[in-house]
């Protein structure tokens, strides 16, 4: 399959635009792609082989001429491809610019059109990040450090009723959320994340051999 050139999506982006009454022109100014459709604002259009920073700033800075401004790329490729492209979409519409993709065989799709971005909290998640530094004893975590290894709440907890079955051995669900105030004691030790604990009863948990290497190591 041969890659396209940024000429190569002029051809099909112009027929497109034309085919919507705009008559077209490139290289106009420091614009790629000009289209122009009786009184109407200029659209333009900014072609690249890739998404890139470059990109992104071309079609951000062409917004001091109109809001009407889109990206063209040529279309993804495989499953990461079509991953990478859709977070690029995600950017773009906080950015306010349109998105067209043009296929090898010189298909353009839209997929997104230049518009104002409204953000849109999501209760949910706040809540949930609230509820993480709330339970977080101290900054145990290095800022910008990798997912791996991080000390979160649920492993601080886990830790918290790991250190109580060692001292006083199997215990109660219940009695092990009061000694240590972790609340989500039974589930925490019940849900076994780390394979520190087990089920020795009804309702009363100890400590496996790796639950007792964790707690040695804390």
């Amino acid at each position: 399959m041969t890659k396209l050139s940024e000429t190569d999506l002029y051809p099909p982006v112009k027929a497109f635009f034309e085919a919507l009454g705009f008559e077209v022109k490139s290289e106009i100014g420091a614009a790629d792609v000009v289209a122009l459709r009786d009184g109407e604002p200029p659209v333009i259009v900014e072609l690249k082989t890739g998404f890139s920073l470059t990109l992104l700033q071309q079609g951000v800075a062409r917004q001091k001429v109109t809001d009407q401004v889109y990206l063209a790329v040529p279309r993804w490729k495989g499953r990461a491809g079509y991953k990478a492209f859709k977070g690029n979409i995600g950017l773009c519409t906080r950015l306010g610019l349109g998105v067209i993709s043009v296929s090898p065989a010189g298909e353009v799709q839209v997929h997104h059109d230049p518009a104002p971005f409204q953000p849109r909290k999501v209760k949910r998640r706040q809540t949930t990040l609230m509820a993480e530094f709330e339970r977080r004893e101290g900054d145990p975590n290095q800022g910008g450090a990798t997912r791996v290894g991080l000390i979160t709440s649920y492993r601080q907890e886990a830790l918290r009723c790991a250190a109580y079955l060692a001292e006083h051995g199997p215990t109660k669900g219940a009695v092990v959320a009061k000694g240590t105030e972790v609340t989500r004691a039974t589930r925490v030790m019940a849900s076994n994340h780390y394979g520190w604990f087990e089920r020795v009863n009804t309702g009363i948990y100890d400590l496996t051999a790796l639950g007792k290497k964790a707690v040695k190591e804390t």
